[in-house]
C-alpha cells in the first residue's frame, strides 16, 4: 500500500451501531494534514437519501466527491425504480464505483447506515470496494481501537434510541482523548423510519448537551 494512502487513512474517528428501531451514526469534526489541525468544524457525516447517511474517514476532497455522487445516485434510483434505494443497494452502488477505480481509488473507509423495509442495517465499505454489513457495532479511523473498546463494553442489543447515541458519543470521546487525529465537537445522526436527524455535541463547552 503507498505510503500517502497509509498517511491520509490515519485520522478520524467514526462510529455506526444498531439500536432496536434504527441506527445510530457519530463522528468527531477534527480534520488534520500531518501535525496541523487543518479543520475545527470538518463534515464527516452526509445523508445520501431520505433515511440513509454516510460516515467519511480519509482525504476530504474524496469524500466530499464521494458524497456528492451518491447523493446523486440514490435519487436516480428512486426515481427509476418508484421506491426508496435499501441500504443494502446503496452499500452496494458504492462498492462497486470504488471497485471500478481501484487503480486510482479514493483514499476513504466509509459506513452506509440507515434503515429500509428490511429494518436498520450498517455497512463499512473500504477504499478498494470491499463492503461487510456489520451486525451490530462499527468504528473506523485511527480513534477506532479506543472507540471499539467503549462499544464492545457497553453495547447490547435492542438498546433506546437514547442509550444509543449517548453511547456513540462515550465512544468518541474516549477515542478524543487518546487520538490526536481525533477532536472538537462531535456530530450524531439518528435514522430511523420515520426521521433523519442530525444533532451536535459541543464538546469543547462546558456541559454540553446534545442540540438538534
Amino acid at each position: 500500500m503507498p505510503e500517502i494512502y497509509q498517511e491520509v487513512m490515519k485520522g478520524t474517528t467514526t462510529v455506526g451501531l444498531v439500536f432496536d428501531e434504527g441506527i445510530v451514526l457519530a463522528t468527531e469534526k477534527r480534520a488534520t494534514m500531518g501535525n496541523l489541525i487543518a479543520s475545527k468544524k470538518a463534515k464527516k457525516v452526509y445523508q445520501i437519501a431520505d433515511r440513509i447517511g454516510m460516515t467519511t474517514a480519509g482525504g476530504v476532497g474524496d469524500a466530499q466527491s464521494l458524497a456528492r455522487l451518491m447523493q446523486v445516485e440514490c435519487s436516480l434510483y428512486s426515481v427509476r425504480h418508484g421506491k426508496p434505494i435499501s441500504v443494502g443497494a446503496a452499500a452496494t452502488l458504492l462498492s462497486n464505483y470504488l471497485q471500478q477505480n481501484r487503480y486510482y481509488p479514493y483514499y476513504v473507509q466509509l459506513l452506509v447506515g440507515g434503515v429500509d423495509r428490511k429494518g436498520p442495517s450498517v455497512y463499512s465499505v473500504d477504499a478498494l470496494g470491499g463492503a461487510s454489513k456489520e451486525d451490530e457495532i462499527v468504528s473506523t479511523g485511527s480513534g477506532s481501537p479506543m472507540a471499539y473498546g467503549v462499544l464492545e463494553d457497553r453495547y447490547h442489543p435492542n438498546m433506546p434510541e437514547s442509550e444509543a447515541a449517548e453511547l456513540a458519543t462515550r465512544a468518541l470521546k474516549a477515542a478524543m482523548r487518546r487520538d490526536s487525529a481525533s477532536g472538537e465537537d462531535i456530530s450524531v445522526v439518528v435514522i430511523t423510519k420515520d426521521k433523519y436527524e442530525e444533532r451536535a455535541l459541543a464538546v469543547t463547552q462546558k456541559n454540553p448537551e446534545l442540540t438538534q
